[in-house]
């Protein structure tokens, strides 16, 4: 899925972000847009051209067992180092496409079993629930019985979670998989959410070397020094907003459009 224009640098469209979903009909990367993008473009097209009848599937970033960039890593290692928090950029909200090892053999097969429906076709393949990243942390947190904090910031400051992110961004990457769905009949065979559980247990019997091969691919220096002065530093800007006064009467945002915390009585909530 890098194929597409803006996978690696949203600023490319205006404003930032992929097209959300992406469809396999999306705008694809030029050389000047990246030029590994393009390449991958590139190398589709001759296959294609050599192969008209070739099924090619793109493939999302791949969790579970013998991955060469565990994503669960950065979020497990921190709990079985006993880390008391984990910080989340834009609190972790961003939805990032990713595909368990047995869905995503799963639809190469389906398409061995539908060769006239597959012929030809390109698929955009990944797990039918597109979990967030605070999703995915929580679900890990939960399997492991970890206590700790979940540190919302902003994506501008949360530098050291670039790497659980995997873009400097926090735009959605959200990749359309109804034609796989449609043309192949595809569904997930591990539901997402126990996908992330079985990926987190593999790790934890299957650690990577520290300081390892993955652990350079994932490029995160689990430098806890430096995590602990950004967390000191933030909540300390955090704490000094209590103090101020905003002026306002009235909370804005509690209008007919609003659901949620103080839709009852809005006036004697104060909470901002």
């Amino acid at each position: 899925v890098p194929v597409y224009r803006g996978f690696f640098d949203p600023a490319v469209h205006r404003p930032p972000g992929l097209p959300v979903p992406t469809r396999e009909t999306a705008e694809l990367a030029t050389e000047a847009d990246d030029g590994k993008s393009y390449r991958i473009g590139r190398t589709e097209q001759m296959l294609f051209e050599k192969h008209p009848t070739a099924t090619h599937f793109r493939y999302p970033y791949v969790y579970g067992p013998r991955q060469l960039a565990p994503r669960e890593w950065c979020i497990i290692r921190r709990i079985l180092d006993g880390r008391p928090f984990l910080v989340l950029p834009d609190d972790g909200l961003s939805l990032i496409p990713y595909g368990y090892v047995d869905n995503l053999a799963h639809a190469l097969m389906l398409a061995v079993d539908k060769p006239e429906a597959s012929m030809g076709e390109v698929f955009n393949c990944g797990d039918d629930e597109k979990l967030t990243i605070r999703q995915v942390a929580e679900i890990i947190t939960d399997e492991l019985d970890h206590d700790w904090e979940l540190v919302n910031m902003p994506a501008q400051f949360a530098i050291c979670a670039r790497p659980l992110m995997q873009n400097y961004r926090t735009t959605h990457r959200v990749m359309d998989t109804s034609k796989l769905r449609t043309l192949l009949g595809y569904a997930d065979v591990v539901p997402a959410r126990e996908a992330v559980r079985r990926a987190t247990r593999w790790l934890v019997e299957n650690p990577p070397a520290r300081g390892g091969y993955e652990e350079t691919a994932l490029q995160d220096p689990f430098d806890y020094e430096a995590e602990d002065r950004l967390v000191a530093w933030w909540k300390q800007a955090v704490a000094g907003f209590a103090s101020l006064d905003l002026g306002y009467d009235e909370l804005p945002g509690y209008g007919k459009s609003y659901a949620g915390p103080g839709t009852r009585n809005p006036r004697a909530d104060t909470r901002i």
